[in-house]
């Protein structure tokens, strides 16, 4: 039995049949709708590889049943930048080598922005270690990957005090 879902991925509306309710967001956002900078790596929410933003929340999208997301909107790395020009949590990335394979960043960037998005962390570098926690980097970039979210995060408050001045 076959089942339809419109959701919103990255600002566009998609509709979607689904011919199988185990089917994961992830699954179908790698298969059906070809956006494959979401990583599969563990495929049991333990690595963060798989993080996007599904109602302006983080979330692993390997533990998301793609059903349970009939209305949703969906924003994966490959909605973040604004045409050619990168987020800034994607410049951080690069500016402060977050990063060595590539294979966690995308999530890990995902997870930057939700975390950046809550305003939990503050400054203090072990609250954002924690809350980045979930993310792994088997390669061991995380001083890169903490020099980045603080960056990025002074960054966003100064450009939303110059806005709202």
């Amino acid at each position: 039995m076959s089942h339809s879902i419109t959701l919103t991925v990255n600002g566009k509306p998609r509709e979607v049949e689904i011919d199988d309710t185990r089917v994961t967001l992830l699954d179908l956002l790698r298969e059906r709708l070809h956006l494959t900078g979401t990583k599969k790596g563990c495929d049991r929410g333990q690595c963060g590889a798989c993080t996007v933003h599904l109602d302006g929340r983080r979330i692993n999208s390997c533990l998301t049943l793609a059903l349970s997301c009939d209305g949703a909107d969906v924003l994966t790395i490959e909605g973040v930048a604004h045409g050619d020009a990168l987020h800034p949590v994607q410049a951080a990335f690069i500016a402060h080598d977050g990063f060595q394979c590539g294979f966690c960043t995308p999530g890990q960037i995902m997870s930057a922005i939700g975390l950046i998005q809550e305003g939990q962390t503050g400054d203090d570098p072990e609250r954002v270690r924690e809350a980045m926690s979930g993310n792994l980097c088997r390669c061991g970039a995380y001083a890169g990957i903490l020099e980045a979210v603080l960056d990025a995060q002074d960054r966003l408050r100064e450009a939303n005090q110059r806005r709202s001045a």
